[in-house]
């Protein structure tokens, strides 16, 4: 019992590395989308135009009136990090891409986007040979 109980949480947590780790995520299609269509509380694309918020001449988006308070509200709400740059993004400019899971990415534009798709393809293709022969 013990034994087959270790067996479960050993696959279990292999299994959750596997999806989390960054050639997991290399092999994932990503597609640009547009930030209207964005909650950008959430951080979900939800295929369809959410609330705008205007605030300093740019407009934010909310799928809710929680998420329109929160945008109108909190500063940090309307930014993010660039995943290649490391920089603080204004998510009403940002270069915005969904992932399988409809999460998104923001990025400082598309160049830092190609720069990120590229990362991740020549980390799959590195995982990739690493398991040739095997």
């Amino acid at each position: 019992m013990i034994q087959n109980l270790f067996s479960k949480t050993t696959f279990t947590m292999a299994l959750a590395i596997a999806f989390l780790s960054p050639s997991a995520q290399a092999t994932e299609n990503l597609k640009k989308v547009d930030n209207e269509k964005v909650c950008m509380v959430t951080d979900m694309y939800f295929g369809k135009k959410q609330i705008p918020v205007e605030y300093k001449e740019k407009t934010y988006y909310g799928c809710c009136a929680n998420c329109k308070e929160t945008l109108s509200k909190d500063a940090q709400a309307r930014r993010a990090v660039d995943p290649v740059s490391k920089k603080s993004v204004d998510k009403a400019t940002a270069y915005i891409v969904a992932r399988e899971d409809n999460s998104v990415l923001y990025f400082e534009s598309e160049n830092t986007f190609k720069q990120y798709s590229k990362q991740a393809s020549a980390s799959q293709t590195t995982d990739d040979s690493k398991h040739q022969g095997h």
